[in-house]
């Protein structure tokens, strides 16, 4: 772990909950060392792709707050926290990435961007069983908190560390919330083991087919040639993104954040995480 994080206490108060949410306001761009980052291609493609898809959330809020406006407790926190919090890690983001890259145009990318995946965020994606649909939520969550917290540990760059720290300490925060909504709504439901793993799976294969694809292949297009080569194919990008990524993910936490809504008997989930850990290394790495 980065050494300046670890004896952050604002950091650590925050974690404690005896902090207030963050604001863009603790964030001192002007510290950030661009030297440690600015040829850092993967880098400035992780980032990018990242603060695209933070900073279209109030598309997929939407449909969220219509698909569970029968729900008003989450409804109204989808809309009133989480909303602003996704909302706010992309400016977060998006500033980062104009300081660090400034000859890359994110305004024209983001816009490219957002009018293809904008078309893809609709309700009739969104499971039609609202447990199911939590479950889901807690694959993404899943997804970003252990992405942001490679991001903490992969980079040099301090002001990058402590603001990936605050972006993951929010998606666990988020990811707690599904839980507990989904054990809520599913205590009414009760629904077999078997559709919460098909739910599982079907976010996860949505994971690496939807979202990151759409943002990195924009990123890839306007990108200011940053590798050596100008016509580096998209696919080898991705395979080097993802392998890079899929090397260093905190997988044991993953699965133990994926296993949780199937709420297995203790002695089963121990004997099945250290396999799906390695299977989960490979799928990654392929």
């Amino acid at each position: 772990m980065n050494h300046a994080i670890a004896s952050s206490p604002a950091l650590a108060q925050r974690s404690s909950g005896l902090q207030p949410h963050w604001t863009l306001d603790w964030i001192d761009y002007s510290r950030i060392c661009t030297r440690l980052v600015h040829d850092n291609v993967e880098l400035f493609y992780l980032l990018t792709s990242a603060s695209f898809i933070e900073s279209g959330s109030e598309t997929y809020t939407r449909n969220l707050v219509e698909h569970f406006e029968a729900y008003p407790p989450i409804s109204d926190w989808l809309q009133h926290q989480w909303e602003p919090e996704e909302l706010q890690h992309g400016r977060a983001l998006k500033t980062y990435v104009q300081t660090v890259w400034p000859e890359f145009d994110w305004e024209a990318a983001y816009a490219s961007f957002f009018s293809e995946y904008s078309r893809l965020c609709t309700v009739e994606e969104l499971e039609e069983e609202r447990p199911l649909e939590l479950v889901a939520r807690c694959v993404v969550e899943t997804g970003t908190a252990t992405y942001y917290q490679t991001l903490r540990d992969l980079t040099g760059e301090p002001v990058l560390a402590d603001l990936a720290e605050h972006i993951r300490i929010d998606e666990v925060q988020h990811y707690k919330h599904f839980y507990r909504y989904f054990k809520e709504l599913n205590t009414e439901r009760n629904l077999s083991r078997g559709r919460i793993l098909g739910a599982l799976k079907r976010r996860l294969t949505e994971l690496r087919t939807s979202d990151s694809d759409i943002a990195l292949r924009h990123v890839w297009m306007f990108q200011p040639h940053l590798d050596a080569a100008d016509d580096v194919p998209f696919e080898h990008i991705t395979q080097r993104l993802y392998r890079h990524m899929g090397a260093r993910l905190p997988m044991e936490q993953a699965v133990k954040m994926l296993l949780k809504p199937l709420a297995l008997p203790h002695r089963m989930e121990h004997w099945i995480e250290r396999p799906l850990t390695l299977l989960a290394r490979r799928v990654m790495a392929a």
